[in-house]
């Protein structure tokens, strides 16, 4: 027979260490000896439920343990002592602390134990306590009994439910009876009726049957249509009428909000405006209020009534019958139509009032009213403009759920045709002034005001943050200050580029515009970009190399100030290039338009806008295209609609070409074309630059130079040669003598100053038949010279004359490289003289002028020849738009080797030809080398790489990870996530197909990005047992989505305070008592932020009046893109391409792109992304909330 119980003693030994290790609580006690009423001081240590004792602290072995659970611990008074005497030895052992271990069984003697300090004892108390399970049973006894309690509830019903269905069963069986002996008494009383007729109608036995039978007819009617309600309820029909439903209810809101926003339009600015202009010193007219808030009274009345309508129809629920308010709102469209044709108008009118300060004070003073929230009155006047597309949206949304059958369906679907109707016009006006509204939004920012943004011809074209570098005079970096100055805090600089000027802006705390005291309105007009040093100045080789080749400088010449240097730091190449790019455009635009303008002003009969009057395809309707009231940045009407063809031929139509299309169509063209048919339409262009041109431009274009050359010979003082310089602007290009890539633009001067006339005649003049005249007829006196510079004149005079035949118009050398107004004595500008034709002018401004001007250009009967015009202009085009491509949209070669090649070898076929231009030869290799370099200045880090990094790193947890390194950390994956989008994503909703993983893939894992995050934020606050953990956990969450906002990263924001408002947090009622009120009241700040309310209106105001870099929210930007898509289709019912609806996606596309483009300067560190990208830490949302109710149980009701 076995005598004892036999155990893993190695695994107890094994537990033993660990308890001498990590035990929950370990010290000496004195424990009471069995035989004896002697104490034995041992070392105890207790571990999960099992105490071991010791008989030292160092010993290894214990001397024993006991087993704790089921046990209890309760204190026990000091026993006497027989022998002890009154002193001080009786004292000290009355102050000790002594305990009992009872084990809850018979045959175990309790464990008696003893310490020195009452505070020892307690918490020996309370760990033993916890290590014997006793509140586990406790509660498994209440589960038990709760459990005992429902399984006898549920015996009774079922013994209740079989009783029932016997008296069913009985009662089926009873009713048979009873029809069988009603049946038989009918028979019965059939037979005996004769016998009866004096007695009573109807037995009472009878009548208690026909009760029996419409009782248990009414019971079986209530449960069979019981039945067929519950069945209806599950069924579809029922959930599409629910969400039809919440469909009214949301857009019940949407219009609630909306009479709101007119409420405000009106009575905060229309009426008070009207009392404005009665008084006695006006600070706007009547006419002027009129014209900016046309209809709006108007348009407030109508919604209050369709409010009002909605609202009664919402009483009358569950019938919600709402076609007849449409059809009250259907015939009052045309305010509404009014309204929008009037739009472009009223923001032109508000922007020149603006230019009165009284008034523009008063404005301001009226937007600071706390009911505006901040927003201008541009914004409330654009309300209108959205609220029809709402309405389209929500047709479409209520018509999904509203079954053919329905009685409004056709009066919905009628609605909602009229309302696409006037909802294209609408996107067509918003798209128009969507130029207008940036403007104004820049102006107001800037304090100190900015007149030129109040001229409506001003195009915004990009903006962005760039480090000025010092300088000193004459434009050389100032060495001394370069190693000592923190460029980043200091010379940071918010840029805008526009058509016409370029600004420099500091920003204040308060996230306000500053404009530079000194050059921070730059006018295109007088600047010089230099794109890259120069290889012999030494300074500029010092630059290059500091700044690893960022920087560019801008040379301002002012008529009336000495000139200056402004020297900008890009944060990239990919950005340097970028801003190259679009600075070049503009500059290119202003030269052409300016040279085009002085030509034709009185030499030709062809003004510019007579020129363009005179082409109807620029401005006239057509089967293939349609135009807008507005102009572009070339004063060319903008394209409304147009087919491809006539798309790619503005692209390519050599006599201008508008920053803001270009922009557009690089963007967008995937939507209606392809990058292979863009780029074969360029190479065409090259290959055969006649096609660019329509026949009848061209005709109205070289008419003045092919009758200049007879009346030129026949009478030298025929009025193409005595045309007189008007002003502005005179005439006046210069270019550098060094291979820079310089574009030097002077096309305005002192007006008072003494203007000459242009002469392309040079010294050596005997080569053409066309420039030889008689003294006579055109004495030297009264001629100014176009000359060269010295070195190229000397050349040029000691060369002989050129053989025509060898200096063929497709073989032209080039024209000089240092044009310049040379001023004969005594002349003045009333008698000026110019022998320039338009065609010479062209030549001059598209290829001399755009890309520096070839030695070789003295020949008059070759700058007049059209063939050289066109072919010189039409390689400057393709090199402008291939330049801009590759520069600024890097992605589409990196994805289509395919394209990459093709144009490489357009550029290498540029290359080869012999009589390229040197300056179009530069920017050819310049292109190719940016195309053929992969990925040179791809030095920032992607998400693949980092996780790639972490894998081998050990885990850090979230307690010993600071908040400012979480903020960092986040705000750097936020960025790399949200920069690798490419912007084709962005085209074509792809992101709501079924295909949206092979769509548009990186968006889904944006996406994916920010519920990982959020789910992790989540996971973190419920790891923790207790409820201190937790609120301390969700405090530094909030203090992480605090710094995440200081650093402009409002998608982390979004991130953590998503994370704290999900159901499985938001329920921890304790916990949330335990966080700090500052904490809370952030918490709300952050939240206020990153609100949806409004369409995002306060993040939106957030960002612009922060500088890059930032992340935004991305599905604010998604939300805005599908709201274009849905109002507007792509194409016309005739095909045409919609390029209005472009224009608008264009303008968020490039938002966008201004934020991927700026990097943050935060190092990586590795053992913080490891943490927040580890996966095993995220806990699914239903386990989430299984924890929410384990941790924080409900209360019963």
């Amino acid at each position: 027979m076995q005598k004892s119980v036999r155990y893993n003693e190695g695994h107890a030994l094994y537990l033993a260490f660990l308890a001498r290790k990590e035990g929950t609580k370990r010290g000496f006690l004195s424990k009471k000896a069995a035989e004896a009423s002697r104490w034995h001081e041992k070392w105890f240590a207790l571990y999960q439920n099992v105490l071991f004792y010791f008989e030292g602290e160092q010993s290894g072995r214990p001397a024993g343990m006991y087993l704790l659970e089921g046990c209890t611990c309760e204190r026990t008074p000091a026993p006497p002592r027989a022998g002890a005497g009154p002193g001080g030895g009786r004292d000290a052992l009355d102050k000790q602390y002594y305990f009992t271990v009872l084990f809850g069984h018979e045959g175990q003697k309790p464990l008696e134990l003893r310490c020195e300090e009452e505070q020892d004892g307690k918490e020996w108390m309370e760990a033993i306590h916890q290590a014997s399970y006793a509140d586990i049973l406790i509660e498994r006894e209440v589960l038990m009994q709760k459990y005992i309690h429902l399984v006898q509830i549920v015996e009774t019903e079922k013994i209740a439910a079989n009783q029932l269905r016997h008296q069913l069963e009985d009662q089926d069986t009873e009713i048979e009876r009873l029809k069988s002996e009603i049946i038989a008494l009918n028979k019965t009383k059939e037979r005996m009726r004769p016998y009866q007729s004096n007695q009573e109608d109807e037995d009472p036995d009878i009548k208690k049957i026909k009760k029996v039978q419409s009782f248990m007819r009414g019971w079986l009617c209530r449960r069979k249509w019981k039945t067929i309600v519950q069945d209806y309820i599950c069924s579809p029909h029922a959930e599409s009428m629910r969400k039809r439903n919440q469909i009214v209810f949301t857009m019940v809101e949407a219009e609630s909000e909306y009479v709101h926003q007119l409420y405000i339009l009106v009575n905060g600015f229309l009426r008070p405006l009207r009392m404005a202009a009665s008084s006695k010193k006006p600070p706007i007219s009547h006419d002027d209020v009129s014209s900016i808030f046309l209809n709006s009274e108007t348009i407030m009345f109508l919604h209050e009534i369709f409010h009002q309508g909605l609202k009664a129809r919402i009483a009358n629920w569950p019938t919600l019958i709402l076609a007849d308010l449409f059809d009250i709102l259907l015939p009052m469209l045309n305010i509404y139509q009014e309204f929008v044709r009037n739009h472009q108008y009223s923001l032109q009118v508000l922007a020149n009032c603006k230019q009165n300060r009284d008034f523009d004070k008063l404005l301001k003073q009226y937007e600071a009213n706390p009911a505006c929230e901040g927003r201008m009155l541009e914004t409330f006047l654009t309300y209108p403009m959205f609220q029809i597309p709402r309405y389209i949206i929500t047709l479409h949304e209520l018509l999904a759920h509203t079954p053919h059958e329905h009685v409004e369906r056709k009066s919905l679907e009628f609605a909602k045709s009229k309302l696409e109707e006037l909802s294209r016009v609408m996107h067509d006006e918003v798209s128009d002034t969507e130029n207008i509204r940036k403007n104004l939004a820049i102006e107001r920012m800037i304090v100190e005001g900015c007149d030129i943004l109040l001229d409506t011809s001003q195009t915004f074209i990009r903006q962005g943050s760039l480090i000025q570098v010092p300088s000193v005079e004459r434009g050389k970096l100032s060495k001394v200050r370069l190693g000592s100055l923190s460029l980043k805090k200091e010379g940071e600089r918010q840029c805008f580029l526009f058509t016409k000027h370029f600004l420099i802006c500091t920003r204040s705390s308060g996230g306000k515009l500053h404009l530079l005291k000194t050059g921070g309105v730059l006018s295109l007009i007088e600047c010089t970009l230099i794109e890259e040093p120069d290889a012999s100045d030494d300074d500029s080789k010092g630059s290059g190399q500091v700044f690893g080749h960022l920087d560019f400088k801008i040379v301002v010449e002012p008529p009336d100030a000495a000139s200056f240097t402004v020297v900008l730091l890009a944060p990239s190449r990919q950005e340097k290039a970028a801003w190259m790019s679009d600075i070049s455009q503009c500059v290119d635009n202003i030269r052409c338009n300016g040279l085009m303008t002085i030509v034709f002003e009185e030499n030709s009969k062809v003004t510019v806008p007579h020129m363009i009057k005179s082409d109807a395809r620029l401005h006239k309707d057509d089967t293939d295209i349609c135009f807008s009231k507005t102009l572009n940045s070339c004063k060319v009407p903008q394209i409304r609609y147009a087919s491809v063809e006539r798309l790619l031929e503005r692209l390519t139509d050599l006599r201008f070409l508008s920053i803001d299309f270009l922009n557009t169509f690089l963007h967008t063209y995937r939507i209606f074309t392809t990058a292979a048919v863009v780029l074969g339409k360029l190479s065409d262009i090259y290959k055969r630059p006649f096609t660019s041109i329509p026949v009848r431009s061209l005709e109205l274009f070289f008419a003045t130079s092919q009758n200049n050359r007879g009346e030129h010979l026949a009478d030298g003082k025929s009025p193409r040669l005595c045309r007189k310089f008007s002003s502005p602007p005179p005439l006046a290009v210069s270019r550098t003598s060094s291979p820079v890539r310089a574009r030097k633009l002077s096309l305005t001067s002192p007006l008072n100053s003494r203007i000459g006339a242009l002469d392309l005649t040079t010294s050596s003049s005997s080569g053409s038949p066309t420039t030889t005249h008689s003294p006579a007829a055109s004495p030297p006196p009264h001629t100014a010279v176009l000359e060269s510079a010295p070195a190229e004149r000397a050349g040029a005079d000691s060369s002989p004359a050129a053989d025509p035949a060898e200096l063929s118009p497709c073989r032209s050398p080039s024209t000089p490289r240092h044009l310049r107004y040379r001023q004969p004595v005594g002349q003045t500008a009333d008698n000026a003289h110019c022998s320039v034709s338009p065609a010479s002018a062209f030549a001059i401004a598209t290829a001399a002028a755009g890309h520096g001007s070839p030695p070789g250009f003295n020949n008059t009967e070759r700058t007049c020849d059209k063939e050289f015009i066109i072919r010189r202009t039409a390689t400057n085009r393709v090199l402008n738009v291939l330049r801009h491509w590759v520069s600024k949209h890097a992605q589409d070669f990196e994805l289509n080797n395919e394209l990459k090649m093709n144009v490489l070898n357009l550029l290498e076929e540029v290359l080869r030809d012999p009589d390229l231009l040197p300056q179009e030869r530069k920017a050819t290799a310049n292109i190719l080398r940016a195309l053929s370099l992969d990925d040179q200045d791809d030095i920032h880090l992607k998400l693949e790489d980092i996780i790639q990094m972490t894998d081998c790193l050990k885990a850090e947890c979230f307690e010993t990870l600071s908040a400012m390194e979480l903020a960092e950390q986040i705000t750097l994956l936020d960025h790399i996530v949200f920069r690798s989008i490419p912007y084709e994503e962005f085209l074509g909703q792809g992101w709501m197909k079924l295909d949206k993983n092979e769509r548009t893939p990186y968006i889904m894992k944006t996406s994916q990005h920010f519920n990982d995050m959020s789910n992790l934020v989540a996971s973190q606050i419920m790891n923790y047992a207790d409820v201190s953990s937790r609120a301390n956990a969700i405090e530094k969450w909030v203090a992480v989505a605090d710094i995440c906002r200081c650093l402009h990263n409002y998608n982390g924001v979004l991130e953590i305070t998503s994370a704290l408002n999900r159901s499985a947090i938001y329920r921890l009622k304790k916990t949330w008592a335990k966080v700090s009120k500052q904490t809370k009241a952030l918490m709300d700040k952050l939240q206020k932020t990153v609100s949806s309310e409004g369409r995002f209106k306060n993040l939106r105001e957030t960002l612009k009046n922060c500088n890059p870099p930032a992340v935004p929210y991305l599905g604010m930007y998604l939300t805005d893109l599908a709201f274009i898509e849905e109002g507007t289709p792509n194409f016309t019912e005739e095909g045409l391409v919609n390029f209005s609806k472009m224009r608008m996606i264009s303008h968020i596309i490039r938002e966008i792109r201004q934020f991927q483009q700026t990097s943050y300067r935060i190092d990586h560190q590795p053992k913080v992304t490891q943490y927040l990208l580890d996966k095993a830490l995220i806990i699914d949302e239903d386990t989430l909330y299984e924890l929410s109710l384990k941790i924080e149980p409900r209360l019963p009701a």
